[in-house]
């Protein structure tokens, strides 16, 4: 192909390179260009016959998409909660199931106008925090994560929704750097077991963000262990399919009041909300 080409036949060769291993090879091959063109789908549907220039620097995104490297990561762009997140390889990507999670916790609390403290666990790109920050108006949020580059991209994401002012980053391990009163815990933490396979696209995304030990509910407990002893009266937790049963077990002797659990759109166990 020439160092220029026009809209119609670069989408057709985009297309080419995609089809054997992207299932949805011609849409992403339009969300490439778009990124590229900087522009939305109505211009790209009514200026087929408009120029493209730097092919060498597309197509390489391309090839890259080709050998599984998430779109979202050459994007830069994720879709969470009908909101347009960014998104780097420093975070894990959104997954449309913690959507729930954040359902779920719009579900526990009566007054969305409570003056509360909420805390995020794993805060990743920071769509947990800031989804619930638009709905809880007079709500604080400390949005906490092991990982710098984690920290920095939810940085980004805050000061796109004007968040600064209600959201506050801190680096650290679990509830470490949380000294204050906590009314609302939340996490989507790491719950794969670390001898887990993955498909291959899962090797581009941070891997302390998915694995949570060798049984993969470590983390999950060491955040149920902080809830019991602080006393901290909601936990909502993102967890794997197949945790349930021992997060029952684990919890069994203890004084809570409630205890959860709910399903995503497959009929699976995805979360739980733990009232103390």
């Amino acid at each position: 192909m020439s160092s220029t080409s026009i809209v119609k036949d670069v989408l057709e060769e985009l297309t080419s390179v995609l089809m054997y291993n992207v299932p949805r090879a011609a849409r992403e091959a339009q969300l490439l260009l778009m990124h590229h063109l900087g522009c939305d789908e109505l211009w790209l549907i009514t200026h087929q016959r408009s120029e493209v220039d730097e092919l060498d620097k597309l197509f390489e995104l391309a090839k890259r998409r080709a050998k599984n490297e998430p779109l979202e990561y050459l994007t830069n762009k994720v879709s969470f909660y009908s909101e347009e997140f960014f998104i780097a390889p420093g975070a894990l990507i959104p997954r449309p199931e913690t959507e729930l999670l954040i359902d779920e916790v719009l579900a526990n609390v009566a007054d969305k106008e409570a003056v509360l403290t909420f805390v995020e666990v794993g805060v990743g790109s920071g769509i947990i925090s800031i989804m619930l920050a638009k709905h809880f108006k007079n709500a604080k949020f400390i949005a906490v994560d092991i990982s710098q580059d984690a920290l920095n991209i939810a940085k980004k994401n805050i000061e796109k929704f004007s968040l600064e002012e209600r959201i506050e980053l801190r680096l650290g391990s679990l509830l470490d750097p949380v000294e204050e009163s906590i009314d609302y815990l939340i996490s989507n933490p790491p719950y794969i077991a670390n001898d887990a396979k993955l498909e291959h696209n899962l090797s581009y995304e941070p891997q302390n963000a998915l694995f949570g030990g060798d049984i993969g509910d470590e983390i999950i407990k060491k955040l149920l262990n902080e809830v019991l002893k602080l006393g901290i009266n909601l936990f909502t937790c993102e967890i794997g399919y197949e945790q349930k049963g021992k997060i029952t077990q684990y919890l069994q002797n203890t004084k809570i009041s409630s205890l959860k659990f709910y399903k995503d759109l497959s009929g699976f166990d995805r979360g739980f909300t733990l009232k103390v």
